[in-house]
């Protein structure tokens, strides 16, 4: 006899009551714990994991597979660190960079119309009296007298014939004046090997030149306090290319 219509609707529905939930949208982690929690639970009340009812709260399987996500990547995190830094102890040593090599500087361009040898003559005049802590005013009054006096040539004179016996740059004969300064060894101002370096001579003009308030003297009155020269008033007219000479090297 066969069963009726109703018979079969109820079993169907019994079936359904027996199906697994559903898992789609639950990562991998999540579904390993949610098969060994409902393992577990299965060991301690006797049931069926399988066929028995559905008991498991899919929101607390989800939070829980977030959570192992969560402590995976910490521990993803953890492995890459300990990796980079065990690369970083076997990667040798980056070498130093080594420094730029200084620039060698050229001689000082010419201004004001000279030439190179006098240039090079006024450069030296500026760095001594920068290293001695003249004033930009006191540099620029050492080379005004240094035009006056020698055109910025390191000359030897006739009268000193030991003058020639070093390096010179023009010929004079007005005494025993010799140098850039046109300074007299018979005046004390030094020997003549000393006299014929110009370095030498710039700074015993300026060690006297210190000795005078000449911030508030006029280049002139400054120079010729120090030089004593029988043309008092010959170096005023040397100011304005001494300061653009003074400029251009400072």
């Amino acid at each position: 006899m066969p069963p009726s219509p109703g018979a079969h609707r109820r079993r169907r529905k019994h079936i359904g009551r027996h199906r697994l939930p559903s898992t789609k949208g639950i990562p991998l982690p999540g579904l390993l714990l949610a098969g060994c929690l409902a393992g577990s639970a299965a060991l301690f009340t006797g049931s069926n994991p399988v066929a028995g009812p559905d008991t498991t709260d899919t929101s607390q399987t989800a939070e829980i597979a977030a959570l192992l996500n969560e402590r995976a990547q910490v521990v993803d995190e953890k492995t890459l660190a300990r990796s980079l830094d065990r690369a970083r102890a076997k990667a040798p040593s980056p070498s130093p960079t080594p420094s730029p090599s200084p620039t060698k500087q050229g001689p000082p361009t010419p201004v004001a119309g000279l030439v190179q040898v006098q240039m090079n003559n006024a450069a030296t005049i500026v760095e001594v009296g920068r290293s001695m802590g003249l004033s930009r005013w006191g540099i620029i009054i050492g080379v005004a007298t240094a035009m006056q006096e020698s055109n910025l040539y390191n000359t030897a004179s006739w009268a000193v014939p030991e003058s020639f016996n070093y390096p010179y740059e023009g010929e004079g004969s007005d005494h025993d004046s010799v140098g850039i300064f046109q300074q007299r060894p018979s005046q004390g101002w030094g020997s003549v090997p000393d006299l014929m370096k110009p370095a030498y001579q710039a700074r015993k003009f300026f060690e006297k030149l210190a000795q005078l308030d000449y911030e508030n003297m006029a280049l002139t009155d400054a120079a010729q306090t120090v030089q004593v020269s029988a043309y008092p008033y010959a170096y005023a007219k040397h100011e304005s290319r001494a300061t653009t000479i003074v400029d251009a090297l400072l």
